[in-house]
């Protein structure tokens, strides 16, 4: 099929690559020359495991380019998606107007039948709006439809080519037919592509993320409770999760969620349950514990140093918000060093991938350095933020003499806590006993 991928953002690349992988003919607009260029010269943006690897194959044999004329790109293809940015407003609600600017662009350009998907994530009655932008230009036939994506950053390659399931929003049996042929090589498994309503396909993506937003929360709150009465987190997620009812994913406690796609989308479903006059508490509360959660952990050096951080010195190991990515949108870490400069403390840290991406928001207010253990030299105590897994087996000889202590607040609950008492350490984390090897 002939493919025209609007914007080349995460879901944009990871959707065109791999669309371009199962034989399709994609073509990726931006309007960003100078990102067109390096992805031209097969130069990534972002970093996604194997996804250069599928993006070079593609690029070689012809069925993935790239430019910033989108009527080539319409005018040579027969499904569009639009995959562009809906950042949050100040009031919390999602941001349009990228993709109904790209709505009437169309209805100006298109001159024959389309599939117009709506990729991006967007609030209901989107595809209603993205409708009247073009037809306002247009009187040619097309079909507005919303397929929203569900890639977990790290994963997202994978879980674009074995979804657990593919969501399509539309009324039109020919946008039907059209989308369940191109589905069809990531379905073989036997998971759904399930049919619905426009309104319903989009409100799917904000309620399955704002849930999960939902369950990490809930699980930070009895992390906190574990705490103040003598009982362990990771046992109790084992208890819980042993239910199937509630099952064992997203049970995991740390220092709050961060990313490109919980802490927007919960945002905009709130404040589109407060546009049409309806409060939805549960997910107030999400928010309010979230921002807390995200420098509980400042607060328990704090406690530690006796309230004052001035002159100190801290090592982090991991700033992006998850592993296995270098996005650091909404990351707590940034949370964290922000609270620790405030306190006058210094900052030295590592990350696997994300170190560019911190260091155009830092510049020299903090040191970034070339592995985990140098980060340690010199440093009071480390904190780690994210849990890569290069962090989960190190060599605690070596920390412990990189270290002016043996100190290590963790916010992902990384290490045993006989093995940090058998070594010496200091060892706070979230939700279980601390081991007081104290100064």
């Amino acid at each position: 099929m002939k493919i025209a991928i609007v914007g080349t953002g995460y879901v944009g690349l990871v959707t065109g690559t791999c669309l371009a992988d199962t034989g399709n003919n994609v073509i990726c607009v931006d309007i960003d020359t100078e990102k067109v260029e390096k992805l031209k010269n097969n130069i990534l943006p972002i970093y996604e495991p194997d996804l250069d690897t599928i993006f070079e194959r593609n690029v070689e044999e012809g069925r993935l380019e790239f430019t910033t004329d989108l009527k080539y790109a319409a005018d040579n293809s027969d499904i569009i998606f639009l995959a562009l940015p809906t950042p949050p407003g100040e009031d919390g609600s999602a941001d349009l107007s990228y993709i109904l600017k790209v709505a009437d662009d169309l209805g100006k350009i298109i001159s024959s039948y389309k599939v117009i998907i709506n990729k991006s994530t967007v609030p209901v009655g989107t595809a209603d709006r993205v409708r009247e932008a073009i037809s306002k230009n247009t009187d040619t036939e097309f079909d507005v439809v919303s397929n929203p994506e569900f890639l977990k950053e790290g994963l997202a390659v994978d879980d674009f080519m074995k979804p657990d399931r593919i969501v399509i929003g539309t009324k039109s049996e020919k946008a039907r037919k059209i989308l369940e042929e191109l589905f069809a090589p990531f379905v073989r498994q036997g998971n759904p592509i399930i049919f619905m309503d426009e309104r319903s396909s989009e409100l799917t993506k904000y309620a399955s993320n704002s849930y999960l937003a939902t369950r990490i929360t809930f699980m930070n709150e009895i992390a906190n409770i574990c705490e103040r009465i003598g009982a362990d987190v990771d046992l109790v997620r084992i208890g819980m999760g042993s239910d199937s009812r509630i099952g064992k994913r997203f049970l995991f406690p740390g220092i709050g969620y961060g990313g490109s796609c919980f802490p927007k989308d919960v945002s905009a479903l709130h404040k589109s349950a407060k546009a049409m006059d309806y409060n939805f508490d549960i997910l107030d509360s999400v928010m309010r514990v979230n921002e807390i959660q995200k420098t509980i952990i400042v607060e328990k050096i704090k406690k530690y140093y006796d309230g004052n951080l001035k002159g100190k010195k801290f090592a982090i190991w991991g700033l992006a918000f998850k592993p296995d990515t270098d996005d650091i949108r909404e990351a707590p870490a940034l949370y964290i060093i922000n609270k620790l400069i405030q306190e006058g403390a210094s900052v030295s840290a590592y990350d696997p991938e994300a170190m560019e991406n911190v260091k155009k928001l830092y510049g020299d207010k903090i040191e970034l350095v070339s592995n985990n253990y140098d980060a340690l030299k010199g440093a009071d105590a480390l904190i780690i933020a994210t849990e890569w897994s290069v962090f989960r087996t190190p060599d605690f000889d070596k920390m412990s003499s990189n270290l002016k202590e043996k100190v290590i607040f963790d916010g992902r609950n990384l290490y045993d806590l006989a093995l940090m008492e058998k070594l010496g350490f200091y060892y706070s984390g979230i939700g279980r006993r601390i081991v007081e090897t104290k100064k």
